[in-house]
Parts: C-alpha cells; structure tokens; sequence
C-alpha cells in the first residue's frame, strides 16, 4: 500500500468546501438578522464574521487533533489522504476490516479510522475557509473599499500556515506518528490559533474605534504589560511543545514520582532517543 495516495484528494477537497459553506453560510444568515440589509452587503462585517468564524474552527481543530492523539488514531487510516485510496473509511470497509482482523489492539480499527477521517475533512474545511479570507483580504485591498488597519498579508501568512500544517499532517502519517513530527503539528496549530486571534483582534478593535461595533468597552493591555504578554505566549508555547514532546515519546510515566524524578532532581537523560 503506497503511503501517499493522491487518487482521492479531489473528493476530500470538494467535502472540504462543502463544509466550509456551512460557516459562510451560518455568517450570511446572522447578519442578515442582526442588522439586515446594510450588514449584509458590507464586506468587512464578512471578513471579521468568516475570521471569526475560523479561529473558532481552528481551536476545535486542535481539540479533536489531540482527541485523534488520545484515542490513538492518528494512523487509523494509514496513507494519506485517503483512507486506503478512498474518500472515506465507507469505501475501505474492507481493508480496514481486515488490518483489525491482523491486529485487534492495532492502530487501524473502523473507529479509528473514522476518527482520523472526521480529523483530515475538518483540517480540508479550515484551509478552504482560510483561503477564502486571504481572497477577500486581497479582493479588498485591491478594491480599496476597506478601513481595517490589517494588512492582507496577515492573511496570506495563514494560508501559508494552513499549507504547512497540511504537509505535517501528511507527515505525521507516512513517517509513523514520528515524535518530533507529531510535536511540531501541535505547535503549529497554536500558532494559527494565535494568528487568527490577532486578526479578529485588529478588526473588532477597527469596528469599534469607528463606532460600527455594538461592544461597549474594550479591553486592552497597558504599554508595560504587553512585553510581559508576548513573554507569557512565548513561554506558554514552549511548554505547550513539551508536553506534547512527552507525550508523542511516551514519557508520561517515566517519573512516577513528584516532584522529583525517580528520587533525583537531573536524572539519566539519553538526548538521542
């Protein structure tokens, strides 16, 4: 069985978009309610609704990333991707049947498999929706008819980011759930987490500078707390790294003990394995 297997991704891709057209048109009927017809033809009210919209994708993107690491799903399909060259784990009944039949306690059982299937259909429907954002970031920007003080390359930078966090995933897979690997593709979904958050930050601030925005206050930090800030997410990443680091190596339970470890506080480390 190849590991990489491109004779499905059309499929995957168009379920993406499907799915994507759930949060448009979610946005679409929201502002239509809200604020009727004046809402629903401004293109920033979209471009902060659908960014909005996306970050709130993207944290329950890493949720049920780490709920796939947990349920020890993440070669439930085993290439990529597909599940065994098919669009879903309907067309690799089959297979997966029989991998389970190899292997009861094995990586690739039918719920796996769907569990890592949901995974990659909401990962495809991020990145259809992202970009969307960076076309109407750009299709503004040409136009002219924004006031956001954001640049669309914040935009462009997620796109990017999605595609990174695309490859890592088709990674994460083919070199085996490879720590290191598995670490990193954590790490990356906080960062588009943070990306978007910056962004639905600048444009609520926006609305509301102009007077468009219906939130009252706005809650902002103090010059001379915000390098303590950038601090605090600098260090909340780092751990954030190595707990995953731990737990892709399988290292929970190496020091049984707390807080020390196995009765030392700098025990035997072997840094190449």
């Amino acid at each position: 069985m190849s590991l990489v297997n491109w004779e499905p991704t059309l499929y995957i891709v168009l379920t993406g978009a499907l799915l994507a057209s759930l949060p448009i048109c979610w946005v679409a009927y929201r502002l239509r309610q809200r604020k009727g017809m004046a809402s629903w033809s401004a293109p920033e009210q979209w471009q902060s609704a659908l960014t909005a919209s996306a970050l709130f994708l993207v944290l329950d993107l890493v949720v049920f990333g780490a709920f796939t690491r947990l349920t020890d799903s993440g070669l439930g399909c085993p290439d990529w991707p597909g599940c065994y060259g098919s669009a879903s784990p309907l067309g690799a009944q089959e297979s997966i049947s029989l991998a389970q039949m190899q292997a009861p306690h094995g990586p690739v059982t039918h719920t796996k498999a769907w569990i890592e299937m949901i995974h990659r259909y909401l990962a495809t429907m991020v990145g259809a929706l992202i970009t969307v954002l960076m076309g109407m970031a750009w299709w503004l920007k040409v136009r002219k008819s924004s006031t956001s003080s954001l640049s669309p390359w914040w935009a462009t930078a997620t796109f990017v980011w999605v595609c990174v966090q695309g490859a890592f995933g088709a990674f994460t897979v083919t070199l085996k759930l490879y720590p290191l690997v598995v670490s990193i593709h954590l790490l990356g979904g906080l960062i588009g987490v943070s990306l978007l958050a910056v962004q639905v930050k600048h444009m609520y601030m926006d609305a509301y500078i102009s007077g468009k925005n219906t939130i009252k206050t706005w809650l902002s930090l103090p010059p001379s707390l915000k390098g303590i800030a950038q601090w605090a997410w600098l260090l909340w990443m780092m751990q954030c790294f190595l707990g995953a680091w731990v737990s892709t190596n399988g290292a929970v339970l190496v020091c049984p003990d707390f807080p020390s470890c196995q009765g030392q506080w700098w025990p035997e480390m072997n840094w190449s394995e």
